[in-house]
């Protein structure tokens, strides 16, 4: 029977009858078959209907967009019962809403379901105003978050205090030093009180000085602990017990659906014993952030040496020791949470100094004591000049030589983010991008590289030496965008380097990933690949764009780090040695002779393979890191050996001796957020991005004018093999997202959004002009008639909501314009968006390098010396100047001599190299260049033209 209010508190057991998983107190006549009244349970598995993107990506948003609806509806409830209205049709819309909210809310401490079932027995009580003050409570708390800080969240009554009067402690916040967070515990125990009685002793744990607070969420089944790390990320910690069943006791849809996909997921049925272990290896795969502890009641002393346990941190026999497991939590968090270099930059800020060295502006004294510049104290604050120093003692540590604090801060980094070691970088990945260049490439080495990429890479060849090979991206000509480097195009290269007998010089292989518009290469594959034609090729991935990716677990499959654990755990597994010699009887020579050879997946040698990946990361562009603040990631198997002195030379030749030191600390700390919070951030920013692509391609007036490209138009049919072609939350579903993931050869981050805006009869510039100075709306990057959106980890719902409502007035007032435009007028706009949309200047190919700058010219291969031909312009006697206008460069173009960069030559948009030094200058770069509408061109000088070496000089 359903609960009295006066003892609401008190946990339902249930009886033979009663439903156990019920929230209400109703009766199952039969436990047998599906309980008539509790639509979230069933006890035979049935078809599930594909879920959309909505229900996974929104499924946090959507939880307090459910209890807000119910609030409404309990209120109105509450308000018709008193005034003695008809309640048929709001009773039932409450009970909809409450069995709709409550299949998720068992993955939650909070409100949990002790609160649910007091809340569920106000469903069947006389007065209603209970349960309305009940479920306005939860949603309040669930929508600002104060179960996180006010113990009162926690109640859905005021109680009084023990001297009768009421405390309305949900006003009193916790001490705001302690973070909250919530652990999984996965055991089988159907019996509510003992889950509400360990939940109590855990409580009873807790000591003032205990640094955190948390509180327990139970999983019943493997199925169900799954689902839980996946939808709850106040998670910090999983405790695992024995002896509890695989498949969940709850009929959801999202069990199935949401775990397919995300690897080797399931565990065997016959040995439910092996189900701890398993299960900690999978969550493991899905959150690498979580701690994990092993609780067993069979003999713990034989299962510590058994395999499978490098992820779960600590072994126990069962509670004996309970203290022990409270204390193990709070301190693998307190791992997690600890900041070195930012804890001591805060205790040298609070330390009485006398600064004897060249930094005035530490301590603040020439600041605030200053008749002209105080103001500047003000604005900034006092912490940010005591925090200053330019010293290397007093638990400061140095940049350069790291033996302390940094060197700890950048060990916790290199964990968290699955590197070897990791390095900061306190002026941005392009300082971070020649590190690595530089130490790793050699006079004459051969780096195959995308076009493409950021200048600091060509830069970067021109100071080691290295001799770039361009390969060739994929146009979007329509929006003036470029694409990936297809696989087969890089295989090919390859292929013809080894039959010129070069393949011994091919050092290196470099690629932007994500670029910059938010094409994803199947870094797996291509390194897989390029290592079965030279094992020890080393890889640059440049992911200045990408470094949140590590905490979401469809992303990290796709970046550097996260592909050499793949690799790493596939070519030790022996089952791997059977399918490479299956493979090496079946394809033969690989070479450009065997025609099998661009068409297969290729398997590198087990006994020859090495891998040696890089990722460099622009931690300022997605996580809570100041300006340049990046880092350099390692996973070298012949670091020790072959790199790491001249890395460390490289690094001491481009990192300043005066590093900014609130660039190291927001670099430890961005990491620290990263850890505890990434994955709930991350999911956040996914949501919101999706949410904003289909607000703007469906609504009826922003869609006549504007729309953000989808994948099927950024990623040509070809390079995507599952035919996936939207972000669709309404059609499309999780297993087709998770199927191009781990299958298309380019997959688009749908957090980058590429808006088509020349429909509009916006050129990118202007369109970003507009946004800027009319809307203080701030974005980065533009094409011809394209912007980039970008969601990250800071966006919010009314941000997103603020944009779409900016489309919307934009489109609003151009669609008033046109009414009641003349007809000239009119034809002017189309002409215009004609020019945008339409008559699109061609993208060129990189030409190629003269033959003064290539030392085998008899060679099919397309490799050139940047460096000689960059410093040959710097005797000015050599170079000559050409307008793009002028008659001569016509006549050279089309009878010579040929025309010959001397320097790079850069448009923003769209912010590749356009031209190279060395490089020859064809008609099509020409007519691109007088094409560009854009004012801002790096390396040309329009009152000179362009910078040529002179012909006297090439030969």
């Amino acid at each position: 029977a359903p609960f009295s209010h006066t003892a609401r508190m008190r946990p339902m057991i249930p009886g033979p009858n009663v439903c156990p998983n019920s929230l209400t107190g109703h009766y199952s006549t039969n436990s047998a078959a599906p309980c008539p009244v509790c639509p979230i349970v069933s006890s035979k598995r049935e078809a599930k209907t594909p879920r959309t993107l909505k229900y996974f990506f929104h499924a946090n948003a959507d939880r307090v967009d459910r209890w807000n609806r119910l609030n409404t509806v309990a209120a109105r409830l509450s308000q018709a019962q008193q005034s003695g209205l008809e309640t048929t049709e709001l009773e039932a819309a409450v009970h909809v809403l409450f069995e709709d909210i409550a299949p998720l809310e068992q993955y939650w401490a909070f409100p949990g379901k002790a609160l649910m079932t007091a809340l569920g027995s106000d469903l069947t009580a006389p007065d209603y105003s209970h349960l309305a003050h009940g479920v306005n409570r939860l949603a309040r708390a669930l929508m600002g978050e104060s179960y996180r800080r006010h113990p009162g969240a926690w109640k859905l009554l005021d109680e009084p205090d023990e001297e009768g009067s009421l405390a309305i402690d949900y006003y009193e916040p916790r001490d705001l030093a302690r973070p909250y967070f919530e652990v999984l515990v996965v055991r089988d125990n159907p019996v509510y009180e003992s889950e509400e009685r360990m939940r109590e002793e855990i409580r009873r744990l807790r000591r003032p000085e205990d640094p955190f607070v948390y509180e327990v969420v139970r999983a019943s089944s493997f199925e169900d602990a799954l689902v839980g790390v996946l939808i709850n990320h106040n998670l910090q910690s999983v405790v695992i017990y024995d002896g509890f069943p695989y498949q969940s006791r709850f009929d959801l849809q999202i069990t199935e659906q949401q775990l397919a996909g995300l690897g080797d997921l399931a565990a065997d049925p016959s040995a439910p014993e092996g189900y701890g272990i398993a299960l900690a290896q999978r969550i493991h795969r899905i959150r690498p952030e979580l701690d994990l502890y092993l609780m067993s009641d069979r003999s713990i002393e034989a299962i510590a040496g058994r395999a499978g346990l490098a992820n779960i941190r600590r072994l126990f026999f069962d509670i004996e020791e309970l203290m022990e497991l409270h204390l193990s939590i709070l301190e693998g968090v307190q791992e997690r949470y600890d900041t070195p270099y930012f804890t001591n930059l805060k205790q040298y800020a609070r330390r009485p100094v006398g600064t004897f060295h060249a930094l005035p502006v530490a301590r603040g004294k020439s600041i605030f004591k200053s008749h002209w510049i105080r103001d500047v104290g003000y604005f900034y604050g006092p912490n940010l000049f005591l925090a200053e120093s330019s010293a290397t003692t007093g638990g400061l540590d140095s940049l350069l030589e790291p033996r302390g604090n940094i060197k700890l801060a950048c060990q916790k980094a290199a964990r968290a983010f699955g590197a070897e070691h990791t390095y900061f970088v306190t002026n941005g990945t392009s300082t971070a991008n020649k590190i690595v260049v530089q130490a790793l490439c050699r006079p004459g080495d051969i780096v195959l590289v995308d076009r493409n990429c950021h200048k600091s890479h060509h830069y970067g060849m021109v100071l080691s030496g290295a001799q770039p090979l361009y390969l060739d991206a994929y146009p979007l000509a329509p929006y003036s965008i470029y694409g990936g480097v297809p696989l087969q195009s890089i295989k090919k290269t390859l292929l013809t380097l080894k039959a010129a007998g070069k393949l011994d010089r091919v050092r290196m292989l470099l690629l932007t990933n994500c670029t910059f518009d938010g094409l994803v290469y199947h870094i797996r594959r291509v390194m897989e690949e390029c290592l079965a034609i030279k094992p020890d090729l080393v890889f640059l991935w440049d992911e200045a764009w990408y470094a949140f990716a590590r905490f979401w677990p469809i992303y990290r499959r796709r970046t550097a780090m996260g592909a050499v654990e793949q690799l790493r755990e596939r070519y030790r597994d022996p089952t791997y040695r059977s399918e490479y010699a299956r493979f090496k009887e079946q394809i033969g020579p690989i070479d450009l002779d065997n025609e099998q050879v661009l068409q297969t997946h290729l398997l590198p040698d087990p006994d020859r393979v090495r891998l040696r990946v890089y990722a460099t990361q622009s931690t300022h562009k997605s996580l809570s890191a100041l300006r340049q603040g990046s880092m350099i990631h390692v996973a070298d198997d012949d670091f020790a050996e072959q790199a790491e002195e001249l890395f460390e030379e490289a690094f001491m030749t481009h990192t300043s001796t005066s590093p900014n030191l609130q660039i190291i600390a927001s670099l430890d700390t961005a990491r620290r957020q990263a850890e505890l919070e990434g994955y709930e951030l991350v999911s956040k920013q996914i949501q919101l991005a999706i949410l904003l692509r289909k607000e703007v391609n469906t609504h009826p007036l922003i869609a006549k004018y504007f729309r953000i490209l989808t994948p099927a138009e950024m990623i040509p049919a070809e390079f995507r093999q599952t035919g996936f072609e939207d972000y669709d939350d309404q059609k499309t579903s999780w297993r087709e997202v998770l199927d191009a993931w781990e299958t298309d050869e380019f997959v688009l981050d749908p957090t980058r959004m590429t808006l088509m805006c020349g429909t509009a009869g916006f050129d990118g510039t202007a369109f970003k002009e507009t946004l800027a100075n009319e809307y203080d709306v701030q974005i980065n990057k533009t094409s011809r008639n394209t912007v980039l959106f970008q969601s990250n980890i800071s966006n919010t719902r009314s941000a997103t909501a603020y944009l779409i409502e900016i489309l919307a007035k934009l489109a609003k007032k151009l669609e008033s314009k046109l009414a009641y435009a003349s007809p000239t007028e009119t034809q002017a706009f189309q002409m215009r968006v004609q020019s945008l949309v339409k008559d699109v200047p061609t993208l060129p190919d990189f030409s190629y390098f003269h033959d003064g700058y290539r030392e085998d010219v008899a060679s099919k291969t397309r490799e050139g010396d940047l460096r000689k031909a960059f410093f040959a312009a710097y005797n000015g006697e050599a170079c000559e100047h050409l307008r793009l206008d002028s008659e001569e460069l016509e006549e050279r173009l089309k009878n010579g001599p040929e025309l010959i960069s001397a320097s790079f030559v850069i448009p923003y948009p769209p912010g590749f190299p356009i031209m190279v030094p060395g490089q020859v200058i064809t008609p099509a770069i020409i007519e691109f260049m007088r094409k560009l509408d854009v004012t801002e061109i790096h390396g040309y000088h329009p009152d000179l033209g362009l910078k040529l070496i002179k012909p006297a000089v090439r030969e």
